[in-house]
């Protein structure tokens, strides 16, 4: 049976480009044997193949069932090795930790002098760069061996290093500790999204106080820095202060700017930092500004600044197609965003296995909104099921929340409501079990039940009656959420007015011009 999404030896062939490959086959075949080894012949039929089973192997090569273990690692290992000596995979870092490498062999060989001047340069490009994680290790070894290389100036050359192992542990224990915090409040917001309520919020703060390490800004140098801002930044997500988002999301892109070299390094970071500045910008509805840093986005993906490994390539892409969604939903552009869909399905698939479902879930909920605000809500309702039926998704309980809430909505719309009462209660059963029912939810709910009992003459102060209550959640500091996930307000309007929802969003959106 094929198991290629289980097996990384597959997976990891199919992920080579084509240059990675020649250059694979001219590295093992720098020694003559190598070209009818076991494991090049099991390269050569991976390469070929579309799925993987061992059955295939054994017979399309000359492997033996007991060495198909041993033989499948050691190509594994081959094509990381290959991988590590291309020019496409160098940086500061791998240059680095290969320095480190010619310093342990030449002190293997007793070479104690031309070892210690490797590690001295090593060290401080380490330094240089704040990769203080490898300037300890490299300090570490100069201890060890300068504690063999005896010369008169052993005592003194003893109290530098002791004092440089010391400063570097503690820059490395506060940079850890903002790195965690940054990384725990990521986790947090996947797992529980924003505030709701003041208790939410009181939790949060503890929570960020309580890890929040002390330290001198002045200090902090670029590493700090980042990890701080983006600590800041998803402390100010989480609490739904979109303002303060902004404010970190453009200080991390200022200090990318001022450490133009740490681009290069950490261009992951960086372009984390301009997707929040996008994300920040959608949710206070700039869409000037939005437009402007998208174009800056889309211009440094196709002149590849920064973004130039498969990894970055594959962020920066995901990134862009988000914020081309969003983008329509700011403009008021549903129809026409519906014609961007197909292309929008196309990245996704060639995304495969490389993003994780949260991310594809995501895609599908605003293709779902985008469907909605067209008028379709039977295409709407079929990607909303898409998240509802997904029994794997674990995170972000405020999606599942909304994906619910949009689906009545739509189901109400399109006139398939003979079972809306049983996808109410199932709707509010699952609500509750979530524990996260915001007022919004609630009044919405409210008014779906009781829409089937209506006369159609008593509709539209039905309707009146809904937005007057919801209006005064717009600016609420924990509601206002709501109507970003879901636009409520304009969805009401509409049915007042008698006007599609796009007329309404694009009415609005003129009116901030």
């Amino acid at each position: 049976m094929a198991i290629e999404q289980k097996d990384s030896l597959f997976t990891l062939i199919k992920s080579l480009s084509k240059s990675e490959k020649r250059q694979f086959k001219l590295y093992v075949g720098r020694l003559g044997g190598n070209a009818d080894a076991n494991f090049m012949s099991l390269f050569n039929l991976l390469d070929k193949a579309t799925s993987y089973n061992d059955e295939l192997v054994l017979k399309k090569t000359h492997i033996k069932k007991q060495q198909i273990s041993n033989t499948k690692a050691h190509l594994y290992k081959q094509i990381l090795v290959s991988l590590r000596l291309s020019p496409i995979h160098q940086n500061t870092r791998t240059q680095i930790r290969e320095q480190f490498d010619f310093a342990t062999i030449l002190y293997n060989k007793g070479l104690y002098k031309q070892s210690l001047k490797i590690l001295e340069k090593a060290k401080n490009l380490a330094v240089s760069k704040e990769e203080f994680t490898l300037a300890h290790e490299l300090v570490e070894l100069e201890k060890v061996i300068e504690s063999q290389y005896i010369t008169r100036s052993m005592s003194d050359r003893a109290d530098v290093l002791a004092v440089e192992a010391k400063n570097i542990s503690l820059k490395n224990v506060t940079v850890s500790k903002l790195s965690n915090l940054s990384l725990q409040l990521y986790s947090w917001f996947l797992k529980y999204g924003y505030v709701r309520n003041d208790s939410d919020f009181n939790t949060v703060n503890d929570y960020y106080e309580a890890r929040l390490p002390k330290y001198e800004y002045a200090t902090l140098g670029f590493t700090g820095k980042m990890f701080l801002y983006q600590a800041k930044l998803w402390y100010g997500f989480i609490t739904q202060d979109f303002l303060s988002c902004y404010r970190y999301s453009q200080k991390l892109v200022a200090l990318f700017d001022e450490y133009s070299d740490m681009k290069q390094l950490h261009p992951v970071f960086y372009l984390k930092a301009v997707n929040y500045s996008l994300e920040s910008l959608f949710y206070l509805q700039q869409t000037y500004k939005f437009n402007e840093t998208l174009i800056s986005l889309e211009d440094s993906i196709e002149y590849q600044r920064f973004f130039v490994n498969e990894n970055t390539q594959l962020l920066s892409n995901l990134y862009l197609y988000q914020h081309k969604i969003n983008l329509y939903y700011l403009e008021g552009e549903f129809t026409k965003g519906t014609e961007f869909v197909s292309e929008v399905l196309g990245q996704i698939k060639a995304f495969g296995k490389k993003i994780d479902q949260h991310h594809v879930m995501l895609f599908y909920y605003k293709i779902g909104c985008m469907y909605f605000g067209a008028g379709d809500y039977k295409n709407c309702i079929l990607y909303l099921n898409k998240i509802i039926e997904n029994k794997d998704l674990k995170t972000r309980e405020d999606l599942l929340c909304y994906t619910r809430v949009l689906n009545l909505v739509a189901h109400y719309e399109s006139g398939l409501d003979e079972d809306i009462d049983e996808l109410i209660k199932s709707t509010y059963k699952f609500l509750l079990k979530m524990d996260n029912l915001y007022d919004v939810q609630r009044k919405m709910i409210k008014f779906l039940r009781n829409l089937t009992s209506l006369y159609p003459h008593e509709l539209k102060d039905a309707f009146k009656k809904l937005y007057a209550d919801l209006k005064e959640f717009e600016h609420h500091p924990y509601e206002k959420r709501a109507f970003l996930y879901l636009d409520i307000i304009s969805w009401l309007e509409s049915n007042i007015d008698g006007v599609p929802v796009e007329e309404v969003v694009k009415r609005k959106m003129r009116l901030k011009m």
